[in-house]
Parts: C-alpha cells; structure tokens; sequence
C-alpha cells in the first residue's frame, strides 16, 4: 500500500471510497517530505494536490441531497498518485484526504455563498466572486450538471469548522513547508497539481494547434518568474504534451496567494486533462496513468537540477 493510501479506500469501488465517516477519525492532509525532520529539504520543490481526497465525512452527507459517488466529479482523481514519487526525488508533497467538495482549500477560506447559510455571514466573508456565483466557492453549492448538493441550508458555524478542520491546518502545513525551502535553498518552487475535464481542454489549444493535453497557470506571470515557467513547458512539450499558458485556468487561490517571485516564491499551477489518464464516466484509470507517473518525475528531476539561483 502507498503511504498515501487512507486504508481501505484506494482501489477499491467508488461507494467505499465514498462512504461517510467522521472527519475527526483521520487526517485532513498527508504530508511527505523529501527528507525527514529536522534535516533541512534537499530541494526547493513544494508539490500540492489540494483536490485529490475522497473522504466525505458523516456530517456533510447528513445535510446533503446527493449521494457522495454523485459528488465525485469534483474529486482530481489519481492526481496524488501521479505525484506520489516526488519524495523520492528531493521534494515535500501535501495532499487533501477530505474532498474538495467539503472544503475547497483552492479557495479563499471565507468565500461563501450566502444563500446557503440560515443565518448572516460575517462581513469578512467574501461573498460576490465569481467563484461564489458559480456555486463554487469554499463550501460548494453545486456538483456536476448545476445540481445542488444539500438538501438544507447549513449554518456558519458548520462552514467554521470544516475551514478549522481541514482549511487552517492544510495551508499551516504549506506555508511552513515553503518556508523551509525558502530558508534552506533562497527560494520555494510551489506546483500546485490539479486535473481538468476533458471537455474544458478540448475548447482551448495548445501552442501548435489541438486540444491542450496540460495547462500551466501562472497568473499571466504575477505567480512565477517567466523563467520557471518556460522550463515547465518544454519539458513538457519535450515529453509530447501540448502546453497551454493561463487560458482556461490561469490559478487559483493558492497560486495568487503563494506566488511572490520578488519574495522568493514561485507558485506554478498545473491542469492535466482527465482524458489523459482515466476514463471520466467509469473513473477507472487507463494505461495512461502510467506514462504520465512517469513523466511527472522525469519533470520532478529537471526541477530537482535547476540553479535556483537563476531565478532570482
């Protein structure tokens, strides 16, 4: 079993993966590191797979319509299994173990749609993204086809603490992480690893023409420095990958929030199109899971040789 494996859940059929439990019973996230504590980190790499947990605890189902195997869509299914080898190859990794659809740790933690809650939202609360108006905010309204996920309105108190429970620790964990690279290394390289429908990348192109297989996000270039960004694509293209820059996912919380290239930190984000390596209706990986392992750490490598100096 790999150490990111909850037991009794990987490879096992989507209603036991998605059976509710008791958040309380088990992590929030799952950290590996390079190289143990106190030793500092042999690179400056972060990899994070925000997206990727499948539990759906007891008191989320208690409120919702859907089943959790209905909710699943949202999961980046296998995206910390593509990943999974980065520890070996110098570089801390973080991964979610609850779902997104629980609490979305690519969102500010108080972007929440107020027509979800029974009572008043505190002023802090952002509540007129665009992320909120698409029933995707911290907390989401929606799972896939628009279908509304709970069958009550839930209340503030229950949004504080799923962000106490799983947002705080997960982004205390991150930030701590980037701060040891920054302090061993003079900078932190943050890949932020997500999964897109294939029916998104088959509506933008690649440099070169076709549907992109991998977009990179980098906020048009505030997250990261240019340089970084570059390395990334053509090892990728080096790879047969077709590349595409921001267009349709440009970053999200996470890399705006972490991506200070002036303050020695790059956030990088990165979409691989599903249809590389599953099928979307059975959620069954395909033989292209494999390469893409693969060429995950041939990129992890590359990233593990840079002159980081070189970025500065």
């Amino acid at each position: 079993m790999s150490a990111w494996e909850p037991i009794g859940t990987r490879n096992q059929p989507a209603s036991a993966v998605a059976s509710p439990v008791d958040p309380l019973a088990c992590p929030a996230h799952d950290v590996l590191r390079g190289a143990p504590e106190p030793a500092p980190p042999p690179t400056a790499l972060v990899f994070a797979s925000p997206h990727s947990g499948s539990i759906y605890p007891a008191d989320m189902m208690a409120a919702a319509r859907l089943d959790a195997e209905a909710i699943r869509s949202s999961e980046d299914a296998f995206v910390d299994q593509i990943i999974a080898g980065a520890p070996d190859l110098g570089a801390a990794v973080i991964r979610a173990r609850l779902a997104r659809a629980y609490i979305d740790l690519n969102r500010e933690p108080w972007e929440l749609d107020p027509a979800m809650f029974e009572d008043e939202l505190p002023e802090y609360a952002r509540s007129r993204s665009a992320r909120v108006a698409a029933g995707l905010g911290a907390i989401a309204r929606v799972a896939a086809e628009g279908r509304p996920i709970y069958a009550r309105k839930l209340t503030f108190a229950e949004a504080q603490a799923r962000v106490e429970l799983a947002h705080r620790p997960y982004h205390d964990a991150l930030d701590r992480l980037l701060a040891a690279a920054r302090s061993a290394h003079g900078c932190a390289i943050l890949l932020d690893w997500h999964s897109m429908p294939a029916a998104a990348a088959r509506g933008h192109r690649a440099r070169g023409g076709g549907p992109c297989d991998i977009v990179l996000g980098d906020r048009f270039g505030a997250a990261c420095s240019p340089k970084l960004t570059a390395l990334v694509e053509r090892e990728l293209e080096s790879l047969g990958y077709r590349v595409a820059r921001n267009t349709p996912y440009a970053g999200g919380y996470t890399t705006e929030y972490y991506g200070r290239p002036a303050k020695r930190t790059h956030a990088l984000q990165i979409e691989i199109n599903r249809a590389l390596y599953m099928n979307e209706v059975t959620r069954e990986p395909t033989e292209g899971l494999a390469r893409l392992t693969a060429d995950a750490g041939r990129l992890t490598r590359a990233l593990a040789d840079l002159d980081v100096s070189s970025l500065r």
